[in-house]
């Protein structure tokens, strides 16, 4: 089968389905219906990052490692995606604490060398 359109491919307008079928019960549903799709708007490159973010579980350097990228390119196309789902990335993220740091501490964090309440600690830039 052929993906759903998110746009118009004549005009980049919304698309509205109208009609929908389903083959198991023969049943044919006629209306106006919104295209909501998960994630539609990401490149396919995209969408290939987000796979491999999950199934690294979400662990950047398990994706330098994957993907034979830097830290800091992996964290730009993720921030690049969150963007483009509609989202301001760091929003939350303590100003004072460089990327270098942050890393540090995470690779701590996950090797053992700190504890949960240190390593956010160390993140919230308090000393520990």
């Amino acid at each position: 089968m052929i993906p759903l359109p998110t746009t118009s491919p004549f005009d980049g307008g919304e698309i509205v389905v109208t009609r929908f079928y389903c083959p198991g019960s023969d049943v044919t549903v006629e209306g106006r219906f919104s295209v909501s799709i998960p994630f539609a708007q990401l490149t396919p490159e995209q969408l290939q990052f987000v796979e491999t973010f999950l199934r690294c579980e979400g662990k950047l350097n398990r994706m330098e490692d994957e993907l034979n990228l830097s830290y800091p390119t992996i964290r730009s196309r993720l921030h690049e995606i969150i963007r483009a789902l509609g989202y301001e990335p760091g929003k939350e993220e303590p100003a004072g604490i460089s990327e270098v740091d942050r890393k540090e501490i995470l690779q701590a964090l996950e090797a053992g060398e700190l504890s949960f309440e240190e390593a956010m600690a160390r993140l919230k830039g308090e000393t520990a």
